[in-house]
């Protein structure tokens, strides 16, 4: 079973981040036109290097005139100053980064770093990626690190180092303080049960107390069932057609008491995203948000200086797999090439921009969480996640696995949405399931 999954994992990895935002940026993940001026920048028509053997070759899924890519240019100028290595930083975007290189990989083109979002290095590239165990024991690295997100990079390298993650990002329930405080809220929920009473206390204080949009939907049947069975079990249930599987039932009658009560927003089953985060969420006319933590940035413009973000993690289930210590944690993460003659050199490279003052001013310029754990001052509109990352010590992948289906997630968004907006009941949600995947 594990060659099946992996096999549809593979199939679905370019579906399903372009929905998952990303450190920070506000569209760090979303698709970008190309355009000739881009193209050039990418490094021409097929941006290739030839090997010289003195310089770093590095290409960036970030774009030269975001803060990510900002800082990065900033870092390799300081890096080539200080150290005297040249570097040939290509700036290839997400279009860019992705459909070409794969293909520059495979033809041999000079590479020796490049980075991306863990899920996909850790699937698409795996094969290209060096062994950094020697490398990181040598400098230390670890010893700063985040252990959750390295041991991520490990997992995905069968068991070896081979990935750096850096830009953390975090998947959990975001609020509005001012109307937790209204409705006399004291205590962030932990437990199914709690949440329920938040929930209650925000309705009765005139408080929609959440809302969703389309784009991330999937994401909340995802936390649910892995809460209750454990990511592996979603991914089985979505890859094998295993809807009648009474962890499916179970979720879905927890959702339907969420609409029944009227815990979502009337509006939850039109919202075609952004349009929960930022006519509800935002302007405060829903109290909750199941999303990332690159929410904060997306919205500034519309909520203001003076918007009070809160974080908690899903909250735990009964008799559930596990609890508030597994949460969807993700990041982008740099590799280098198994083929590269500066390995060394490399591997510098990315400790200088991923630990220190530069990890710091990724972080404070794109208002993301920093990866180097000695930057303990976070940016103040995530610093509420900082709770949530310190205490995770495993991890979901993106939406827990319940999209490594892709050819399913259309179908599973389309009845998710009708629960959440109660147009539909649980039992209607598993036929409709089970019905698609025959």
């Amino acid at each position: 079973m594990k060659k099946k999954i992996i096999s549809v994992l593979l199939s679905s990895v370019m579906a399903m981040s372009v929905l998952a935002g990303c450190g920070g940026s506000g569209d760090a993940e979303k698709e970008e036109p190309k355009t000739e001026d881009t193209a050039k920048e990418n490094g021409g028509d097929e941006g290739k290097t030839e090997s010289s053997g003195d310089t770093l070759v590095y290409w960036s899924m970030w774009e030269s005139t975001e803060p990510q890519g900002q800082v990065i240019q900033e870092a390799v100028n300081a890096y080539t100053e200080e150290t005297g290595v040249k570097v040939d930083l290509q700036f290839k975007g997400r279009t860019g980064n992705r459909e070409a290189l794969q293909p520059a990989l495979d033809g041999g083109t000079q590479i020796d770093i490049f980075d991306e979002d863990i899920d996909r290095v850790n699937t698409m590239y795996a094969k290209y990626l060096l062994d950094l165990e020697d490398l990181a024991k040598e400098a230390d690295y670890e010893s700063t690190a985040n252990p959750t997100l390295m041991a991520a990079c490990r997992d995905a390298g069968g068991g070896t180092l081979k990935t750096i993650p850096y830009q953390p990002n975090v998947f959990a329930f975001f609020y509005n303080k001012a109307l937790f405080e209204k409705a006399g809220i004291e205590k962030e929920p932990t437990t199914w049960d709690e949440f329920l009473d938040v929930c209650q206390k925000l309705k009765d204080a005139g408080i929609t107390p959440m809302t969703m949009d389309d784009a991330y939907a999937t994401s909340v049947v995802g936390y649910h069932l892995a809460r209750l069975v454990g990511e592996e079990k979603v991914v089985e249930i979505v890859t094998e057609g295993k809807w009648d599987d009474p962890a499916v039932l179970e979720m879905a009658k927890d959702i339907e008491e969420l609409a029944s009560k009227g815990y979502y927003s009337e509006m939850v089953g039109s919202n075609v995203w952004p349009a929960g985060q930022n006519t509800e969420l935002a302007t405060g006319t829903a109290a909750m948000y199941l999303n990332g933590s690159w929410l904060p940035n997306e919205v500034k413009g519309m909520t203001g200086p003076d918007f009070e973000w809160g974080c908690f993690a899903y909250p735990e289930l009964e008799n559930g797999a596990n609890g508030i210590e597994t949460n969807n944690i993700g990041a982008q993460v740099f590799g280098i090439n198994k083929d590269t003659k500066m390995a060394k050199e490399a591997f510098d490279l990315i400790a200088y921009i991923t630990k220190g003052d530069y990890d710091k001013k990724l972080a404070d310029e794109s208002i993301g969480i920093p990866s180097d754990t000695t930057n303990s001052e976070w940016p103040e509109m995530v610093s509420c996640a900082k709770p949530v990352i310190e205490q995770t010590t495993a991890r979901f992948t993106w939406a827990a696995g319940v999209e490594t289906n892709v050819d399913i997630t259309p179908v599973l968004k389309e009845n998710f949405i009708k629960l959440m907006a109660g147009t539909i009941k649980a039992d209607e949600f598993v036929s409709a399931m089970q019905s698609a995947a025959k």
